[in-house]
């Protein structure tokens, strides 16, 4: 068929569309005065014109989507809707394009991804509420598939882009929240656990490398006014374990760059504003140091001491996992049993209660042990060693700046928020939480993370693959794309 042809046939599909549409309009009017309808529609034109540019949008319209679910925001009800066909669209339209371009290069930490989610579709078979697990599994294959396939479109050839469009969405992230919350007094990330893990895990790691890596002082400025404010409200969410994540990324990313001089400036700077409060108003300064102490450190349980509001979780989760070893209680889903009698734990969410909305799953205080309850000690071997995967491209990533000292590299930032999320999901539960945008970014950072890892050494050439291009020598002070 000539080219003439096929624009006769699309024409005619066009005109045929539109006769059918307009039928359907003169005979169902009802569907377009209901504002579910059209919003419906609305996202659906939305989704459908950001293939036309994946590669740009569609990481961006994926993560803003899932911050509208997770976030106090107007209609977060539709947003917790709207997100999840957002992701089946980025799953598979990015899996076909992948294919597509014939990038097929897939190492073991793809190949660990799918086992990790055959163990988890094996964990839902014996669930007590399987088609809740089954749906949780569901959710967690379309991450790792977007991961693996469309995510990596948006870094293949722009990951300085990239990388710079990171840093900028960070800054008026940060921006936004200093002025919903120290301007206006609005809680828009919700609790404050969910403010402080997205200060301490992704903003300050990423923000403190834009001002090392800054090229003007406008630059420099702009990052530092926020990575101050990002401080502050870190500060303002008294989240332990997001200050421990921020901490444990600030401390690596300078150690490994070889700047132990900055980090003592900083740490100067903070001893210097407590000392001279302490000078001008000694009172003052010591009802700040009983607050901390009580606020961050104990969480006012002085009684059960620094972890007595992990400790009951904790134990809660041991004992299910004795009573259930090999395949856990299902994916996504905790053993209610004997604990949904039990007097001092409330079942309403809104009461400060241990257990979802859904009735099961429950708080666990720990990722790691919420995994192995959710899929036994069988389940978790493949886990454990996607895990181990990360930790090492982290540990490359830090061999790599300890060897160079050159802060100018794509995986760098990365590497850093994988870090600190490593940390917090140690006293967070959310690490397989496919609904939250947390995991959904920290996921996807670690599957852009394998394709912009540094050479092993920097006297090492690698052969050039689809992947991985070869690039030649960079000049100072620019970003390094990939090896």
């Amino acid at each position: 068929m000539t080219g003439g042809s096929w624009k006769l046939v699309l024409f005619g599909f066009a005109v045929v569309g539109l006769l059918v549409g307009y039928f359907f309009v003169q005979t169902h009017p009802g569907y377009f005065n209901n504002v579910d309808y059209l919003g419906a529609l609305v996202l659906l034109q939305l989704v459908l014109g950001s293939l036309w540019h994946y590669e740009i949008v569609y990481f961006p319209l994926l993560v803003t989507f899932f911050l509208w679910a997770g976030m106090d925001l107007p209609f977060a009800s539709v947003g917790m809707t709207a997100r999840w066909l957002v992701l089946v669209v980025a799953a598979f339209a990015g899996f076909v394009m992948w294919m597509r371009e014939r990038r097929h290069t897939y190492d073991a930490f793809h190949l660990v991804a799918l086992f990790c989610v055959a163990a988890a579709l094996v964990s839902a078979l014996v669930s007590a509420d399987t088609p809740t697990s089954l749906l949780k599994v569901l959710s967690l294959f379309l991450l790792f598939l977007y991961g693996a396939t469309g995510a990596r479109l948006a870094i293949f050839g722009r990951e300085t882009k990239f990388v710079k469009g990171l840093l900028i969405g960070c800054e008026l992230v940060v921006y936004a929240s200093a002025a919903a919350y120290l301007g206006a007094g609005l809680p828009i990330w919700g609790n404050p656990n969910s403010l402080g893990a997205v200060m301490g895990v992704v903003m300050v790691p990423i923000l403190l490398w834009g001002v090392i890596v800054a090229r003007t002082r406008g630059q420099r400025y702009r990052c530092l006014i926020a990575l101050l404010m990002a401080g502050i409200l870190l500060y303002v969410a008294l989240s332990r374990a997001s200050m421990l994540a921020a901490a444990v990324a600030v401390i690596a990313l300078c150690a490994s760059l070889r700047r132990q001089r900055l980090l003592l400036q900083g740490a100067f700077v903070g001893v210097f504003v407590l000392a001279c409060a302490a000078v001008l108003n000694p009172t003052h300064f010591d009802n700040f140091v009983s607050s901390v102490t009580s606020e961050i450190l104990y969480k006012g349980k002085h009684e059960t001491g620094v972890l007595g509001s992990r400790a009951s979780p904790w134990q809660e989760t041991v004992t299910v996992i004795q009573q259930r070893p090999w395949f856990g209680t299902g994916f996504g889903t905790s053993y209610m049993g004997e604990y949904a009698e039990r007097g001092p734990l409330d079942l309403a969410p809104s009461k400060g209660g241990l257990y979802t909305k859904e009735g099961t799953n429950r708080e666990h205080g720990n990722s790691y042990l919420a995994l192995v309850e959710y899929v036994g000690l069988l389940g978790i071997l493949p886990f454990v060693l996607l895990v181990f995967l990360v930790v090492r491209m982290i540990v490359q990533v830090c061999a790599w700046m300890r060897e160079t000292s050159n802060p100018y590299h794509c995986a760098i930032p990365l590497a850093m928020v994988l870090l600190a999320g490593l940390v917090h999901a140690f006293f967070e539960d959310w690490l397989t939480s496919v609904g939250y945008y947390l995991c959904l970014f920290f996921w996807t950072l670690a599957f852009l993370l394998r394709d912009m890892m540094p050479a092993t050494s920097p006297l090492r050439i690698p052969a050039p693959s689809p992947a991985h291009p070869r690039v030649s020598p960079h000049p100072t002070q620019t970003i390094v794309t990939s090896r």
